[in-house]
Parts: C-alpha cells; structure tokens; sequence
C-alpha cells in the first residue's frame, strides 16, 4: 500500500478528525426513523475500536442521504450516533452542529478514548462544494486525519479531500485498506480462471467496467436489463423489456472487443418473462432467446432463465476468482429473484476467491443469507465501479505517502 494506513500513524491522545461513511438505508415510523441495513457502520467498527484501544480522541464526520446543503430533520446523524453507542457500548457524544462552537466546545472537552460524532456534513453546501474555508474549519478539529469511508473515496468533497490540505499527516482506516486490497490488488492479478458477473440496468453504466475487467477476465457473463441492450443489438425481440435504445452501438462495440481479446462473453440464452412488473404477475420462462424467439410481445424479461442458470453456475464452478457486481434480474420482487439466488449460492459453493463489487448484489447476497460465505463484500457502489476501470479515487490520492 503507497499509502499511510491509521497503524502508521502515533495516534496516541491525539484528536483524530475520521471521515467514515454512514450513509446507511432508513425507514421513517412516524417520527422515529429506522436503519433497515447497518452494514456501513459496523464496516468502521475496526477503524473506531482501534482509535478508541489507542486512547485517541475519535471525531467523526459523515454525510447522510440528499439534504442539498439544508437541514433536513430526517438526515439528522442523530440516531445514527445512538446506534453506534449500542455497537460499542459507549456513549458517543453528537454534536448538532457541523461547525461552529457547538462542536469546538465538545471537542475541547474531549477524554482520551471518547468519541465523537457531527452533524451531517450535507447540511452544508460546502462540503460537496469541495469549500476550502469549509475544509480548514474542519481540519481545525483534528490533529490527524483517517480517511475510512471507501464509499466516498470517488467524490471530491472538502471532507474526503479538502481537509487533507490542511492536516500533516493523512491516513486510509482499515476498512478502506480491505476495500483496496481485494478491488484493487486481488483483482490486478486474479488467481485464473477469473469470471466476472456484471448485472444491473444500464450498459452505459457498466462500460468502463466491462473494458477494463476484459483486460484480465477469461470470462464475462451478463444478466439484468442490461442484457435487453444487448438482444436489441442482435435483433433478438425484447418485448416490452427496459432497454437503452440509444446504447446498442456500445453493445456492439463490447461484443467485437471480447471477440478480439478471446473473452467469453456470455448472455443470457433464456430469460424469465413477466406481463407486468409486480408480485404475482403472470411469469414464463422463454424457449431459446434468437431472431425467431425473443421475448413476447407487451411482455417484459424480468430475470435469467433455468438454462441460463445452469450455464452460469457452470461457468462459475470452474473459476478461482470471481467479481460480482450488480443482480441479474429484479430481485426485489421475490417472483424475479430466483436467478440472483442461485448466482449467490454458486458463489458459496465455489471454493474461489469472491468478491461482491458494492451496490445492489450486496443487498441480494444478504438477502440470500449468504454474506458470510464471500471472501469479501465492498461497501462502495461508485467508487468500487470506479476502482475497478483503474480510476484514481480523490480520496485515496489525497492520503499521505508512506
């Protein structure tokens, strides 16, 4: 790792500004709100339980939800704060402001081994904004800087990168470590045979993705409404299927690449197809996907098919490492989530390093109960997305060399 890590760094009494990412899903029950998913907060338990074992005085700062740059009462870090207090069994001081005397009084009061939350750095237009005056309030509160919010490592915001101008010594925490161990190091020399699954809606999305894993990849399979894009461009019908329209010259283009690289580049051969997109819609699966046979008429692909399955499962049992990002079908709705499943099992059973790229196939791998039986499971939606094209994160460049 070029860069500094918190194990660096004398941490011992010093206040220790840490940008974590605890943008973590809610629901609203009347004037409580709920967190449905903590994985984010729990992800920073290594980083805040060795501050804390050090003895440092651990500030943290995240953002939460849209707020725009306004107070937003539902995107107050309020009960985020009193959730983590039950993870580590200490009260965690929350100070509702941001900036300002509130949290220079609180911090000024700090003991050695307490910890500290602010207020939701979005409710300031300065932080997306990339503020310097903003960024050296902040860096004011600390005498260190941990950077363990991979999740925002993408975006250059005065929390992630302007504060680092302001701060000597900047460090990555360990979860940020991990993420960069297994998107960066892990996957720059795979153990081979490496497959690669790439769900989700947009090809357009995944382009850059798609060019630079076929750089090391044996094997590309395709599944979501993604592959509708695909069809399109070899005048297979998609019915009333989601597609980009506009995007099939891509598709194309990807398909001549994998060709000249000797990728095999898989798509689905059969596709579940659904009249409607709702719970107990009436569902078929497709004969063979080809000019004849596409998908029916004012009728929608919703999810792989059983001999895509069987295809895809096949592949996966010969791989020794294997990245998964994005569902194959539209797992949320339990009708559609049959060939996600089974994608996640194949990837328990597989014996091969696995590893789940962020976003939605972290939802589905927990929804399968199978979190546990990957090798590594990213926090980060676009910054994995943006690792794995070989991006430069601004938030992982900012860090001090080691």
């Amino acid at each position: 790792m070029a860069k500094l890590s918190v194990r660096d760094v004398d941490v011992r009494g010093k206040r220790v500004l840490t940008r974590v990412d605890f943008n973590v899903p809610i629901k609203e029950n009347g004037d409580q709100i709920e967190i449905t998913d903590d994985t984010r907060i729990r992800e920073a338990l290594a980083t805040i339980n060795y501050l804390r074992e050090q003895k440092a005085k651990t500030i943290l700062m995240s953002h939460f939800g849209r707020p725009k740059g306004k107070r937003v009462q539902k995107y107050s870090l309020r009960p985020v704060g009193d959730h983590l207090h039950t993870l580590i069994g200490q009260p965690v001081i929350f100070s509702h402001d941001t900036i300002g005397d509130v949290p220079e009084k609180i911090i000024e009061h700090m003991e050695n081994g307490d910890v500290a939350l602010l207020q939701n750095l979005r409710f300031q237009p300065e932080e997306e904004a990339n503020d310097p005056k903003f960024a050296q309030v902040l860096a004011k509160f600390g005498e260190v800087y941990v950077n363990d919010a991979f999740g925002a490592a993408h975006r250059a915001h005065a929390s992630t990168v302007g504060v680092t101008k302001f701060i000597e010594k900047c460090a990555m925490g360990f979860l940020m470590e991990k993420e960069l161990k297994y998107l960066h190091e892990e996957l720059d020399n795979p153990a081979k045979p490496f497959v690669v699954i790439m769900g989700g809606a947009k090809v357009s999305d995944k382009i850059g993705v798609l060019k630079a894993l076929m750089k090391k990849a044996e094997t590309i399979l395709i599944g979501g409404a993604m592959a509708n894009t695909f069809f399109k461009a070899q005048g297979i019908p998609i019915g009333a299927s989601r597609v980009e329209a506009d995007k099939t010259d891509l598709a194309i283009e990807l398909l001549d690449l994998a060709k000249e690289r000797g990728v095999k580049f898989l798509l689905p051969i059969d596709v579940l197809e659904a009249q409607e997109i709702r719970a107990g819609a009436p569902t078929r699966n497709t004969s063979r996907l080809s000019r004849e046979h596409g998908i029916t008429d004012g009728w929608q692909a919703v999810d792989i098919g059983n001999a895509t399955i069987a295809l895809f499962e096949e592949e996966i049992a010969k791989a020794k490492t294997i990245l998964w990002n994005g569902p194959v079908g539209i797992f949320e709705i339990p009708d559609f989530a049959e060939g996600t499943i089974a994608i996640a099992e194949a990837l328990a059973k597989s014996g091969a390093t696995t590893v789940i790229g962020g976003g939605d196939s972290v939802t589905a791998v927990k929804q399968a109960g199978l979190a546990d039986k990957m090798t590594f499971i990213s926090t980060g939606g676009g910054a994995s997305l943006e690792l794995l094209e070989g991006e430069e994160l601004p938030g992982v460049a900012a860090l001090t060399d080691k």
